[in-house]
């Protein structure tokens, strides 16, 4: 996991200030606002971005919506996890549970939203990051951009509708970098469809001000660029082959039987991680792939969820990553060869406090 997300901290913000709103001309602006914690979501940011987006689609001034994060870092490392770390730790997970319920239906109506919803992907970009931003219908990565969804290192499992999204990516791409929580620059977030279009950081200023008085389309092509060079096209011959496989196991074998140096410092990245997020990350994908919508496939990344706070990797996780940053998680089961198919069944089961229903919602 990068640094952008372990060393998160606590800000000073209040709940009023972490979402600064703003209309200016034809656009409104949503800017995540607690950078000394790399703009880490909670729940009264979702709550705030989620009312703004309401009103401005039944607002006609209103054509458009452009989201960034503050500060020099990045758009956002994703949900708070020291505060869900305390609420499972002293309270059981019921704070964690209600976060997620609005977290994810409001993934899901940035995917539908009915106006340009305009993601500035610029800097880190990580698992809550990558939920208030990858749905939306223009999402722009700079060159300084590093997309990810790195829950295996803390014991979880991508969310907020990252199954959804990784799991259609090309090949076994999306798979790679489930499993692994390795983060993507700008061409390889467009081949993974992660991102549309690139417009170097330096230019954001200029296309903000530029949104305010022109269609999005009509802005666009003023600062897309080409994006720089990729990595995972040229890796893309034995990820492929070896994520192929129906187990971790395999795959991890295949990695180190390929021959290929990369592929082997894969297989030691993916066995430093919790063995039971790893099956369940790889069972999520598989079954999301068969999983018609992403209001469906992010009602099963709540039933995920909910199991991961009642097991001990997630709790672990975070100690090693987050909190004492020892990084020397000690996991459980702690070998692959441990966790039973009927362990990771489990994660799939119907919550106790009842199902998260996106697909029926109107």
């Amino acid at each position: 996991m990068s640094d952008s997300v372990t060393d998160r901290v606590t800000d000073s913000v209040n709940d009023d200030d972490a979402v600064l709103t703003r209309t200016e001309g034809r656009a409104g602006h949503l800017t995540l606002n607690r950078p000394r914690a790399l703009n880490a979501l909670t729940h009264p940011m979702v709550t705030r971005i989620a009312g703004a987006l309401s009103a401005w689609e039944r607002d006609p001034a209103v054509q458009a919506v452009v989201i960034d994060g503050a500060g020099e870092r990045g758009l956002c490392a994703g949900g708070d996890i020291r505060m869900i770390h305390r609420d499972v730790t002293s309270g059981g997970g019921a704070a964690s549970r209600a976060f997620w319920r609005d977290e994810y239906t409001l993934n899901a109506s940035i995917a539908r939203y009915p106006k340009p919803y305009v993601a500035l992907m610029d800097g880190i970009v990580m698992g809550g990051g990558v939920g208030v931003s990858a749905h939306g219908s223009v999402r722009i990565v700079t060159e300084r951009s590093r997309v990810a969804m790195p829950e295996t290192t803390i014991g979880f499992v991508p969310d907020v509708g990252g199954t959804y999204l990784l799991s259609r990516a090309p090949g076994e791409l999306g798979t790679h970098l489930a499993l692994t929580g390795a983060s993507v620059g700008a061409a390889d977030a467009l081949r993974c469809g992660l991102a549309d279009h690139v417009v170097p950081s330096e230019l954001l200023p200029a296309l903000t001000r530029d949104l305010a008085a022109d269609p999005v389309p009509d802005v666009l092509p003023r600062y897309a660029a080409e994006a720089p060079a990729g990595t995972l096209d040229d890796q893309r011959e034995w990820i492929d082959h070896c994520y192929a496989a129906d187990t971790v196991e395999e795959i991890v074998d295949r990695l180190m039987a390929i021959g290929e140096p990369a592929a082997k410092e894969t297989a030691e990245t993916l066995l430093a991680k919790s063995p039971t997020a790893l099956k369940v990350t790889l069972a999520a994908m598989r079954r999301a792939r068969a999983l018609d919508s992403l209001e469906h496939v992010m009602e099963q990344e709540y039933r995920v969820s909910c199991a991961a706070l009642s097991r001990p990797d997630f709790v672990e996780g975070v100690r090693a990553q987050v909190i004492d940053k020892d990084r020397r998680p000690r996991w459980t089961p702690a070998a692959l060869a441990e966790v039973t198919d009927a362990e990771v069944a489990g994660f799939f089961a119907p919550p106790a406090d009842g199902e998260l229903r996106l697909a029926d919602a109107p």
